[in-house]
């Protein structure tokens, strides 16, 4: 049976020299901060991968943080910077309520809090920010958003967003880990409206557990797990070959092979062939989504029962983030987008990697046609 992933967006496999690269490491067992030979040859490798992603980032390597992952970035930015000594730290935190779970939870916690409004493919607005921002001025605003959206797809407008961030005296803190696969991030571009960056390091084929803390210099953090390591703002061991890993794949991501083309024939061959599915998140041809990325509602069916289906057929997708998978409640950006309730549940996501041949997209269309009519004709039967 065949086996095609359509998940990139969860977790991107391993590449063979990637997988050869870790198998050469192995031998390397030494603790990164010990001064003897074997911890220095270790402590080797987390420099190497510093100024790899310094360069992939186009930032200075004293900027660059490796954390636990993209969640743990967050967490960080947020937490570190937002205090509960009074008066709350002298922050108001506003975020997007389509962004990644850990960033919505962060922001949560803190004790002056807002969640933006979004427009029905998830986009902010920055005019609606600044009106926002204008009557709430107690207190600094930190604002909190996703470069992409996980479930729509949607890119966000840095650069609008950010002016007005900074018109207001404010901090804006970027999750790119759905963006930063796709489009190069570069910190000379982004510097003058990005305070804070995160992203997460198995989205670029790194092992998983390791991400990516950037951040303005003066910007000081409250550490969230004491110690030593990583200037003392993460404490504990480093993961050295998670963190040598995350160098590798920053050298080696090509973004010049990154195109819409399947993404594009398979949304071509739905549009056609399979009636009552919708686009979730900003249009196709619109310039705003991800190349990659396809989110649809199929309505009438249940997401999930598409999902097992489909797996059955050798074909792995998924119903949203893969941090909400477990939890049976719908993902929070789809109450975000005013998404119909009774919709919520039918909708999956198919991420591509670009590698897929023809016959694998065929093989995915007219398994999505059968079984979303099998589907159909199970529930009109019950």
């Amino acid at each position: 049976m065949k086996s095609i992933y359509l998940d990139h967006a969860a977790a991107a496999p391993l590449s063979d020299s990637m997988k050869n690269y870790l198998i050469s490491l192995l031998p390397v067992y030494g603790n990164p901060s010990s001064l003897h030979t074997v911890g220095v040859r270790a402590g080797q490798l987390i420099t190497q991968a510093r100024a790899s992603v310094a360069g992939f980032l186009n930032a200075a390597p004293d900027d660059i943080f490796f954390t636990g992952g993209g969640s743990a970035g967050n967490t960080l930015a947020v937490r570190g910077l937002v205090t509960d000594k009074p008066p709350a730290g002298q922050y108001e935190v506003f975020y997007s309520p389509t962004a990644h779970k850990s960033m919505l939870l962060a922001c949560e916690s803190c004790t002056y809090h807002t969640p933006l409004t979004v427009n029905s493919f998830g986009e902010i607005s920055p005019t609606a920010l600044d009106d926002l921002l204008s009557a709430h001025s107690r207190l600094r605003p930190l604002v909190c958003i996703e470069a992409a959206g996980s479930e729509t797809g949607t890119i966000q407008d840095i650069a609008g967003i950010g002016s007005v961030v900074k018109k207001h005296n404010g901090l804006l803190l970027v999750d790119a880990t759905g963006y930063i696969p796709s489009y190069p991030v570069d910190m000379g571009l982004w510097a003058p409206y990005v305070d804070m960056l995160t992203f997460s390091g198995h989205k670029l084929r790194a092992l998983k557990g390791v991400g990516v803390l950037w951040k303005r210099r003066g910007i000081r953090l409250s550490p969230l797990i004491y110690g030593t390591q990583e200037r003392g703002l993460i404490g504990g061991t480093e993961n050295t070959l998670g963190i040598a890993s995350l160098g590798k794949a920053a050298a080696d991501h090509d973004y010049a092979s990154i195109t819409s083309r399947h993404r594009d024939y398979v949304y071509e061959y739905i549009v056609r062939r399979i009636p009552d599915c919708t686009l979730v998140g900003a249009p196709i041809s619109s310039g705003r989504r991800l190349p990659r990325h396809l989110y649809l509602c199929f309505h009438g069916i249940e997401g999930e029962s598409l999902m097992i289906l489909l797996d059955l057929y050798g074909i792995q997708v998924s119903t949203g983030s893969a941090c909400s998978q477990k939890n049976p409640a719908p993902p929070a950006a789809l109450h975000a987008i005013g998404m119909k309730p009774e919709d919520m549940h039918s909708c999956i996501r198919m991420t591509f990697s670009g590698k897929e041949s023809k016959e694998d997209l065929d093989y995915v269309c007219g398994k999505l046609k059968q079984c979303a009519a099998s589907l159909r004709k199970t529930d009109a039967a019950e």
